[in-house]
């Protein structure tokens, strides 16, 4: 019985490593086709203006390589299963159009392939706008974070640098990185950790590296004072692949009943100490139970009065990663509420925020930093008032003011003209699917804009550089 247990392990090893192997050198296919593709395509000549963008040729080691250590943190989490279609992740159902079970840490491998597609590539990085880095610098943080190397994470990039200093300096040295930019999947605080802290704590010190201050980094979260970093949005679990699935979601969007005032799906707030998602349960569980329970309480009356609605909160709980990998837990629940509650977490941004946008769901905040401060190229701040509600933490902790008032007290026209705002945002905020039909590729999904604000960036900085 052991011999053919042995067996079986080790076939089911074997099976795994053909299949990575195999994912390895179709990714390595793709780029040699795609790269040749964008480059002698004499129709995006004009259109690629102060557009270039020459991708640097790491050593796999940067990148794919990366991806083979997918199993070897069990502290953090087995990514392997997220690999398939190139980052996107397994599809939530053997029938699903558009819907993967995307994990946030393969934006950076999501990114690569579709950067890989890009009209306006160049071989040549002397006439490049801009150079992308495609290094998984949040894949290999893990060995810092999590593995072995937890005692030397100042190191962190030092690697990176040293090749870029060695393979073809003058790429790096024409303008000293601030035409570089590249990825990181993970909050930038995870990256700021400095160079003086002796043990070291928690995260690497990359974005501390003097080597690396010129250097543009796209992060699913940003600092308060984002001169390395710009926040893109995180990688939800819609990616559709023509124009005819993505508006098949948008009028499913529309039609949806929204017969919940308001919902939170995460975790936390269980705890004795105030916080914003404490109180959030709390008004939550107390408006279900006096909905129920006494036909003279305000929840009641509330219902009664509006008529739209037959559920004031609703909770799903995502504790303990449960939802991360399950958009059906928490889809659906957003397709049916008006206001989807965004309260900071451990740390102030939220997937979440996304979500909802891709259901229709009105966003609530509670700090500014949870997406005002962070993703201007995709939210533009003086829209927020257009399509999100924001509540101050601090009058709902401390001063009793309860969300429910302030929801009901917008009036129904305002709500109708706030979920059109947000309808009106979901293209800029998925990522659609590598290899999408040439329709789909009209709408500007997340990575276009993230690419049109980085080649901006890059430009100004140029620019101020020549000024100084």
């Amino acid at each position: 019985m052991a011999f053919w247990t042995q067996i079986t392990t080790i076939f089911f090893f074997f099976i795994k490593t053909h299949l990575f192997l195999l994912f390895i050198i179709n990714s390595a296919s793709s780029q040699r086709i795609l790269n040749t593709e964008s480059t002698s395509n004499p129709t995006t000549t004009e259109d690629c203006n102060n557009r270039w963008i020459h991708i640097r040729n790491l050593p796999s080691r940067f990148n794919l390589d990366l991806l083979s250590n997918c199993s070897e943190y069990p502290i953090f989490d087995d990514f392997c299963p997220y690999l398939a279609n190139h980052g996107l992740g397994q599809k939530t159902h053997p029938k699903s159009r558009s819907w993967y079970r995307t994990d946030s840490l393969l934006l950076e491998l999501i990114f690569h392939r579709r950067i890989l597609e890009y009209p306006c590539l160049t071989n040549d990085p002397n006439v490049a706008n801009a150079i992308y880095l495609p290094y998984y610098a949040a894949i290999d943080s893990l060995r810092y974070l999590y593995g072995p190397d937890v005692n030397s994470s100042f190191l962190h990039g030092l690697e990176l640098f040293d090749f870029l200093q060695s393979d073809e300096p003058g790429i790096w040295k024409r303008n000293m990185g601030h035409d570089h930019f590249l990825v990181m999947a993970r909050p930038a605080w995870d990256f700021s950790q400095p160079l003086s802290n002796d043990p070291p704590i928690w995260g690497t010190s990359f974005l501390e590296l003097p080597e690396f201050y010129n250097v543009t980094a796209l992060v699913p979260e940003g600092r308060a004072w984002p001169w390395q970093e710009q926040a893109v949005p995180y990688p939800t679990s819609f990616h559709p692949q023509n124009l005819a699935f993505f508006e098949a979601w948008i009028q499913r969007v529309k039609r949806s009943r929204r017969t919940n005032l308001m919902l939170f799906a995460g975790g936390g707030g269980i705890g004795a100490t105030p916080n914003i998602r404490r109180s959030i349960r709390n008004e939550c569980e107390n408006s279900s139970i006096s909905s129920n329970n006494n036909s003279n309480s305000s929840s009641f009356n509330i219902l009664e009065k509006n008529g739209m609605y037959s559920k004031i909160c609703d909770v799903v709980d995502c504790s303990n990663g449960i939802c991360e990998h399950d958009p059906i837990r928490y889809m659906r629940p957003m397709l049916q509420a008006t206001f989807c509650l965004q309260p900071p977490g451990d740390t102030p941004t939220r997937r979440s925020t996304f979500d909802a946008i891709i259901a229709g769901c009105i966003p609530v905040f509670f700090e500014e930093m949870t997406a005002k401060m962070q993703y201007g190229w995709h939210l533009p701040e003086d829209k927020y008032a257009e399509f999100s509600v924001f509540i101050p933490k601090e009058e709902v902790v401390f001063k009793g003011l309860k969300i429910l008032d302030v929801l009901m007290g917008i009036p129904r026209s305002e709500v109708r003209r706030m979920r059109e705002s947000v309808m009106e945002l979901i293209p800029r905020v998925m990522y659609r699917r590598h290899g999408s039909s040439l329709g789909l590729r009209t709408k500007k999904d997340a990575f276009d804009v993230a690419i049109d604000g980085t080649l901006q960036r890059i430009k100004d900085r140029l620019a101020n550089v020549l000024d100084r």
